[in-house]
């Protein structure tokens, strides 16, 4: 599997359209009597950066420097925007304008469920070029142009909302070219030759389709050669296509590289393409191949939907979170549980060996998966098994076991524990339900206690008989002899 490699001494620009994002939340338990639409009763506002702020946040997030470009209004969103992007560690240099209004979308939220976007802006506002840095040198830095930026940036992302920023983009792209800068462009709307230059561009289907004729799309044939006409046409040297659950393609000048989404469930695709930029361009920032920075960048996508709202995909998300030959960590899967828990979703928890996986398990899981929205299996490492069923056990690595266990549909997440019982780690997850199968008594399941006590309920599943583990293996000894 591809990994990130550390990226502390790697320096990314961001130029582009910035926006506030703001979430109100709550639970939308009736409908008004005055129209028929829902009730949400507010207990949350967040806020978080949007657009081109997002994709400067995402890059911090993955443990690089981020300097970032763009315009606010002179007003209080603009001010907030700045302090979320100060906090998150983004050196900023937004330039406060009097003549517009900071761009505010307002999202209504229920169950992790979006039921409104309301979008405060006002006409695009062309932003003249070089950007100036009408901010405090206390607490940004020196005052310095894009240009003198760029002197010290391993990338330039250009990312593009049809605000105004990037109303003449070829500057831009001019400055870094002429320091050997790599550029990306994640660009909202045509002609994509704007960016000629560029690197690589990162549209989505929708405006890939768009760029290049409209209509829709008759085979993959016609997607091929739209792509190979599109990329030529605006003279950069890739184009990365997003397609959403049919994954992404790479188209290049030698060949083209076509990945699977890696998202098991959508939640919310709001920022994906600000995630696949700031991933794509600090992996490449770090030195990455261009097809191994964009196998990241799926998999970060694959993260980014999979959550509520805009926030950055983390380097612990892509290392230590991601998806390891089936394996995701304990710290990880702590994260994970806590998000799924705020959507609503109902957690269950087993545990076992898993030692040659057979039919038996196999439905035993299925049905274990039925009790709730996600199911989390942790098995035990390879000293725990050896510990527990003796010399010349386990029959498989706990990474393979685990990789044929995430392949099996109902199972969200699996995880390995060293110790001999489950009992730390049960603690830590506090799932609605503890699941155990075979002959155990209710009270006999490890951590049963601790899950009523923590108000959740312990359930006891048969395995189908004739079907275990040590049989299969007598079988295959037999065999043998």
């Amino acid at each position: 599997m591809v990994a990130l490699p550390d990226l502390s001494a790697v320096h990314v620009v961001v130029c582009g359209d910035v926006m506030l994002d703001r979430y109100f939340t709550g639970a939308a338990g009736r409908i008004s009597p005055e129209a028929p639409v829902p009730v949400v009763r507010v207990n949350a506002e967040v806020l978080r950066p949007g657009g081109a702020a997002n994709v400067a946040a995402g890059i911090v997030a993955l443990g690089a420097r981020c300097t970032l470009f763009g315009a606010v209004g002179d007003d209080a969103d603009g001010l907030q925007l700045e302090q979320l992007l100060l906090d998150a560690g983004v050196d900023c240099r937004l330039q406060r304008d009097p003549h517009r209004r900071t761009v505010t979308k307002l999202r209504v939220t229920s169950r992790g469920q979006q039921l409104l976007r309301l979008d405060f802006e006002d006409d695009p506002v062309p932003v003249p070029v070089p950007v100036p840095v009408p901010v405090p040198a206390s607490a940004i830095g020196p005052h310095r142009a894009l240009a003198d930026v760029l002197s010290s940036a391993h990338a330039l992302v250009l990312s593009d909302y049809a605000k105004g920023m990037l109303a003449d983009p070829a500057g831009f792209v001019a400055e870094a070219r002429t320091r050997h800068v790599p550029v990306i462009v994640d660009p909202k709307r045509g002609p994509f030759a704007r960016f000629r230059g560029a690197q690589v561009l990162t549209p989505n289907l929708h405006e890939f389709v768009a760029a290049s004729g409209g209509g829709t799309i008759a085979d993959d044939a016609d997607l091929a050669a739209r792509a190979r006409s599109l990329r030529e046409a605006a003279g950069v040297e890739a184009l990365l296509l997003t397609r959403g659950a049919a994954g992404m393609s790479l188209f290049m000048e030698d060949g083209r590289l076509d990945l699977p989404a890696e998202a098991r469930e959508v939640f919310d695709v709001t920022g994906a393409g600000d995630t696949v930029a700031a991933v794509l361009a600090a992996a490449l920032a770090g030195g990455m191949s261009l097809e191994s920075a964009v196998e990241l960048s799926n998999r970060a996508a694959g993260i980014a939907v999979a959550q509520t709202g805009t926030r950055p995909v983390t380097f612990h998300d892509l290392t230590a979170s991601g998806l390891a030959d089936g394996v995701i960590a304990q710290d990880a899967l702590v994260a994970r549980v806590a998000e799924a828990r705020a959507r609503g979703e109902r957690i269950v928890f087993t545990n076992g060996c898993f030692d040659l996986l057979h039919a038996g398990h196999v439905s035993y899981l299925q049905e274990a998966a039925g009790l709730g929205d996600r199911l989390i299996v942790a098995i035990n490492d390879d000293a725990s098994v050896k510990r527990l069923k003796g010399e010349g056990r386990p029959y498989a690595k706990a990474t393979d076991r685990a990789r044929v266990l995430a392949g099996l549909r109902g199972v969200d997440w699996v995880t390995v524990f060293e110790d001999d019982t489950p009992e730390a780690l049960i603690e830590r997850l506090a799932p609605d339900v503890l699941v155990k199968g075979g002959d155990y008594r209710i009270d006999g399941v490890v951590g049963g206690a601790l899950v009523r006590r923590l108000g959740g309920e312990v359930r006891v599943l048969g395995l189908q008989p004739g079907r275990s583990t040590t049989a299969l293996a007598a079988r295959v000894r037999e065999g043998d002899a």
